[in-house]
């Protein structure tokens, strides 16, 4: 038999896993059986009021089932990816690690998240399919459980859409004909901007046209960043660009909070997170906003994308994964732990069973206009398209900065800047050593 490297090994396999079959992580939860007396676990995140939710556990069940949480609070985004893989090649990863969607992929790939299956299959009725499914990676193995979701959505100031007649849009035509509409009568003012520095907003576009940028078959890996739905997303807004109809300055920058505090810039496509983002952005417009599902591409549709979202995650270094999973489970569905999260962090539970009720009765403090903020957005939440991510979704969105970013500036061809988002992730892959057949 031909030698095969570790990495060849791993990519193949959970490529394989993807199509259908079981990929089973070392050190099943299995070899529990025997374990007893208290139990000691260490927890990586960097969600606000994750110390107060371990604490709650630590006071209540855990003290019961003698299991302990220590948290220590980390950064986000690809830091934390990198310092987790680390940590797993010395093979001293924590228990426990908070991961978004996107990034489990890489993790699995690198044999460090174990499959807790076994342990939480029997919360599966407390999630929708489609984020079900994010943790799952098309397998038969559970790599995490859900922590929270991003539904996207649409914001505008509803005071100046009543001030300049315009009708929220229902469609991303009406949309289009919005943004001209308003520049055609207030020349100084644009309805949005098209950004290049978070990609996670262009794939949640792509994803409610149900592009699927990471499949596999036959054990290979497709990449189709550069696909008829994704052409069509990137297609619209960079026309929409190129032709001035909105801005196309990034998000998150001094002249982007200015833009949305002054009435500059009159709605933003986001998701339900955006409160608070708004809250910091544009302080002076409290109670001036309100929230719309997404624009659809076609009338009579009701589906939308994902911007942003996490898991909790068991890593296969934990010697006690059993009582990881039992912790995990408790996190995200109990709605005591749930409401100190959304507290102080702002998130949005993925658990259907905690988006409503008591947490939620109120609306965002930045949103007292409108009353059944939440009612709506759990709505909204169930129509979330799934997703499809693959083991190098960083390459994919730095390229998309890159390219996207100048083509953006330049008012260029979109297009290409998708054409080479699509090569850059393929090389990579095929750099790492992953098969590859398109």
């Amino acid at each position: 038999m031909p030698h095969m490297s570790r990495r060849g090994f791993v990519a193949t396999t959970f490529a394989a896993a993807l199509g259908g079959a079981t990929l089973t992580a070392c050190g099943s939860s299995d070899d529990e059986g025997a374990e007893s007396g208290p139990v000691s676990l260490v927890f990586w995140s960097w969600t606000p009021g994750m110390d107060q939710a371990v604490d709650l556990w630590n006071k209540g069940p855990g003290k019961k089932q003698q299991i302990t949480v220590t948290f220590k609070k980390q950064g986000a985004g690809d830091t934390l990816v990198t310092k987790i893989l680390t940590a797993h090649k010395a093979k001293k990863a924590p228990d426990l690690v908070q991961v978004e969607y996107q990034a489990l992929p890489t993790l699995v790939s690198n044999d460090a998240l174990a499959d807790i299956s076994g342990e939480v299959n029997n919360v599966k009725g407390k999630f929708a399919d489609a984020v079900w499914q994010q943790v799952t990676l098309g397998s038969n193995a559970v790599y995490a459980l859900p922590q929270d979701i991003g539904p996207m959505m649409f914001y505008y100031r509803q005071d100046l859409f009543k001030e300049y007649g315009l009708d929220v849009p229902q469609t991303w035509e009406q949309f289009a004909e919005t943004a001209r509409k308003l520049r055609k009568q207030h020349p100084d003012t644009y309805l949005t901007t098209f950004s290049a520095n978070d990609a996670g907003l262009f794939a949640g576009l792509a994803q409610q046209v149900d592009a699927k940028w990471w499949t596999t078959s036959g054990g290979k890996w497709n990449v189709e960043i550069d696909d008829t739905a994704t052409r069509k997303v990137a297609e619209f807004w960079g026309g929409l660009v190129k032709e001035g109809a909105i801005d196309n300055q990034p998000m998150y920058t001094p002249a982007w909070n200015k833009a949305l505090n002054t009435g500059g810039q009159i709605a933003w496509v986001s998701a339900v997170w955006a409160p608070g983002t708004l809250t910091t952005a544009a302080p002076d417009t409290k109670g001036k906003w309100a929230m719309a599902p997404l624009p659809q591409w076609s009338d009579g549709e009701n589906v939308t994308g994902s911007w942003g979202g996490s898991s909790t995650a068991v890593t296969t270094d934990s010697q006690h994964k059993r009582a990881a999973a039992t912790f995990a489970t408790w996190l995200n569905t109990d709605p005591e732990a749930v409401a100190a999260l959304v507290k102080e962090g702002g998130i949005y539970p993925a658990a259907t069973t905690v988006q409503t009720g008591d947490t939620f009765s109120a609306p965002p403090v930045f949103f007292p206009n409108q009353p059944d903020f939440y009612l709506q957005a759990a709505e909204i939440a169930k129509t979330t398209v799934p997703s499809a991510w693959g083991p190098n979704v960083n390459v994919a969105y730095a390229s998309f900065n890159d390219a996207f970013g100048a083509a953006a500036k330049n008012k260029s061809d979109f297009g290409a800047a998708l054409e080479a988002m699509q090569d850059d992730t393929v090389a990579d892959l095929k750099k790492q050593g992953f098969e590859v057949a398109r």
